[in-house]
């Protein structure tokens, strides 16, 4: 059965929403991408309405089955992480108050699954997203690739490859074989 995720890169300035369907084959179909944009300069609790507003609007429009969204990790810049740990609240509350199923994934995770290496850069994620998608041109900016890489992971951690899919991708095989290793320590 193909499964609908939406993804979220949280930003206060940009903030990445990514929609893909998924198949068991682990095939995945673009459906939507979009990033939500607030002037810097706009007062917090404003750009927090706008941002929570467009996540909304995207849940209830495109009616996910999972919804992803990259983990809070510590940085020296405090008030970016303050920007994304609100933005990532109000995602979590949209998404729990929807009774969507929840997962988050670290970066490191996001960019293991897709491109088979965790220290990736942006260009291969978005590389590799556009690749997987069939995409003509690359999501731009990097905020929609990451949001569709992230729901990308989150689809492939959910199940197995479906055994008459066919071979997997270099990504698909690194993913199955961190997943096993995790699972014998």
């Amino acid at each position: 059965m193909t499964v609908r995720v939406l993804g979220v890169a949280p930003g206060l300035t940009r903030c990445g929403v990514g929609v893909v369907d998924v198949a068991p084959d682990r095939t995945a179909k673009l459906v939507h991408v979009e990033v939500l944009r607030t002037p810097a300069d706009q007062a917090l609790e404003l750009r927090l309405l706008t941002i929570g507003r467009g996540i909304e609007r995207l849940l209830d429009a495109h009616r996910p089955q999972a919804f992803a969204l990259e983990r809070v990790f510590a940085q020296q810049n405090v008030p970016s992480v303050m920007g994304v740990a609100q933005i990532s609240g109000i995602a979590l509350l949209l998404a729990a108050e929807r009774s969507v199923p929840i997962g988050l994934h670290t970066p490191s995770e996001v960019k293991a699954a897709v491109t088979g290496y965790g220290n990736a850069d942006k260009r291969q994620v978005t590389a590799m997203v556009a690749r997987l998608l069939g995409l003509a041109e690359l999501p731009k900016p990097a905020d929609a690739a990451d949001a569709l890489a992230i729901a990308i992971c989150h689809a492939w951690r959910r199940g197995p490859v479906a055994p008459e899919a066919g071979p997997m991708t270099p990504a698909q095989r690194a993913w199955r074989q961190a997943e096993a290793s995790a699972k014998r320590r």
